[in-house]
């Protein structure tokens, strides 16, 4: 597994792209709307920034309320992530999502609950 993305949550995803566009020369090589979120993914080397605006009530929206804008998870990828999600389910990780659903760039995703990875919201993707 490697880092695929590093989640941030952020009231205006438009606004946050242009200022990592121009601290960090990091290009929007995909954006979209999706599960009541504006996403836009920055591209850092084989990794990427996905910022998460919150277009109505949602998780991200209540994060948002909760914690301010900020980092919000860290995306690992894989393979199989039915077999990453038997290997964590196996050390009594309390995972949020069972089964992987879809997600952004339509990739299969799953998250795995933070009282059990040392207070981190990690998500699997899968490519």
């Amino acid at each position: 597994m490697h880092i695929d993305h590093i989640g941030i949550a952020t009231d205006d995803v438009a606004e946050l792209a242009d200022l990592y566009g121009t601290l960090f020369d990091a290009p929007v090589v995909h954006e979209e709307e999706f599960d009541g979120l504006g996403v836009a993914f920055l591209e850092f080397g084989d990794s990427y920034f996905e910022l998460l605006e919150p277009l109505g009530e949602g998780t991200i929206a209540r994060y948002l309320d909760r914690n301010g804008p900020g980092i919000h998870h860290v995306a690992l990828e894989t393979e199989d992530i039915e077999a990453a999600l038997e290997r964590v389910r196996d050390a009594g990780v309390e995972c949020i999502d069972e089964e992987p659903r879809p997600g952004a760039w339509g990739h299969d995703v799953a998250f795995l609950h933070p009282k059990s990875t040392g207070g981190v919201l990690v998500e699997f993707v899968e490519h």
